[in-house]
């Protein structure tokens, strides 16, 4: 079995109190099953505060926020109580393996970090070589998936990630050559001749289409969905665009590399394409630190399943996500 994984991957080590944000606010956590019946048979005080913590919401057990939405666990001096008197095996699941990534696909797993969270993000959008180190391990040679579509988009992802860590073209067209790249390599993946990378010829097509494009129905897309934090909010009604910038096209190499792949589940490699693209749009939009800009769009949309099944619906159904539009934004 093949492991993959960014050069930085096993760099990480979380910042715990001096973080600038923090996982133990605003995300009601899921608490897997063992740890659950763990928490539930915990004696003493701390086991009180877990019991009393623990909810039940949609057959799922939830470490509900405190009235402050901070985690009932995350202490005045921002270290999490359970690892603090039981240490780091305690821990549920997610909390202990969250910013990390795991992509299983049988005979291969691809590993990365979430750009939710802060260090990561510095991680991820420094890293513009963004080199992937592989591992063989025995095992896993079981296919999960429809091996000739996985061909196909590991060659094309390949070819898109080569193309994005050249600068020969300036962000904004790459991403518009990125975006009709990614209908030619639908059509291929819908039984269509093998798609063609020519980057200049693309181009030329998008500048043809771009039509029609507005910041403003992007931007008011996005305030439908599920909001976490007021400063989101806050950021959405008040943007401050940004020039293109070279942490962008690092982005949108994040954003290829985590889901371009996923599109072997369901052949729908186009909403994964306008989710990648969409992203760095309104990242530019909102302005800022780019790192810390970033870092809030993932965990308000990345972290939110039902915010991100509205992006790739909305490719398809969204006024603000036409192919027209998102060209005449970018290359606008």
């Amino acid at each position: 079995m093949q492991i993959l994984s960014p050069a930085y991957y096993h760099s990480f080590r979380c910042l715990a109190a001096a973080c600038p944000d923090s996982c133990c606010k605003e995300w009601a956590v899921q608490i897997d099953d063992d740890s659950a019946q763990r928490y539930r048979s915990l004696p003493g005080e701390l086991g009180d505060a877990l019991r009393q913590a623990l909810t039940i919401e949609d057959g799922d057990t939830i470490l509900a926020l405190a009235p402050d939405r901070r985690c009932p666990m995350w202490q005045d001096n921002r270290l999490c109580r359970i690892q603090a008197e039981l240490g780091e095996d305690w821990l549920c699941h997610t909390c202990r393996q969250f910013p990390r990534l795991r992509h299983d696909y049988g005979d291969f797993v691809e590993l990365g970090l979430e750009l939710s969270c802060p260090e990561a993000a510095r991680l991820i959008l420094s890293d513009s070589m963004q080199e992937i180190v592989t591992e063989q391990l025995p095992g896993g040679d079981t296919l999960e998936y429809d091996a000739t579509a996985m061909a196909v988009l590991r060659r094309s992802r390949e070819t898109a990630l080569h193309f994005l860590h050249s600068t020969d073209y300036p962000v904004g067209q790459a991403l518009a050559i990125l975006l009709l790249y990614g209908h030619a390599v639908q059509n291929e993946l819908d039984g269509g001749e093998e798609a063609i990378f020519d980057p200049a010829a693309l181009l030329a097509e998008a500048r043809s289409l771009a039509t029609g494009g507005s910041m403003d129905q992007l931007l008011e897309f996005f305030s439908t969905l599920e909001i976490l934090t007021p400063a989101w909010r806050s950021r959405l009604a008040h943007p401050s665009p940004s020039p293109w910038c070279e942490e962008l096209r690092t982005m949108a190499r994040y954003f290829i590399q985590r889901y371009w792949l996923q599109a072997v589940s369901d052949y729908d490699l186009i909403s994964r394409v306008k989710l990648t693209v969409t992203s760095c749009l309104v990242v530019k939009a909102l302005g800022g630190d780019i790192l810390e800009t970033a870092q809030l769009y993932s965990k308000e949309i990345e972290n939110d399943a039902n915010n991100l099944d509205a992006i790739l619906d909305g490719a398809y159904t969204s006024p603000a996500l036409t192919d027209l539009s998102m060209l005449s934004l970018l290359l606008s």
